[in-house]
């Protein structure tokens, strides 16, 4: 089975195509300085769109994804956001948890596995 690796970096690629799976890296919000868990998720979530679609996948077809707050009391700003963007009835299996991220601006950080 071939490999693909979209937008690839000296140290990471954000996505990485394998079979007909796309796993994508932890994505943060582009401007996370003083932004909101609610407009960083948003942020994300585009992000996430974005990249999906650059593999040729879409968030209908999410499998898995894990989410890190800062600050768990956080989860129901995060979850509104969520909501909104996940497709009903398409839901992944998910975990939500509390962490420290790369650097402090970071409030939430969403890595995600889908099928093509």
């Amino acid at each position: 089975m071939s490999i693909t690796r979209i937008q690839v970096g000296p140290r990471m690629s954000q996505a990485v195509v394998h079979g007909n799976t796309v796993h994508l890296a932890g994505q943060v919000a582009a401007n996370p300085e003083g932004a909101s868990v609610g407009a960083q998720t948003r942020d994300i979530l585009g992000r996430i769109d974005a990249l999906l679609a650059e593999a040729g996948s879409d968030r209908s077809k999410l499998l898995s994804a894990t989410i890190y707050l800062t600050d768990i009391a956080t989860f129901a700003e995060m979850n509104a956001e969520w909501d909104a963007w996940v497709v009903p009835g398409a839901t992944p299996a998910r975990a939500t948890v509390e962490a420290k991220l790369a650097a402090p601006a970071y409030r939430v950080e969403i890595a995600v596995i889908a099928a093509l």
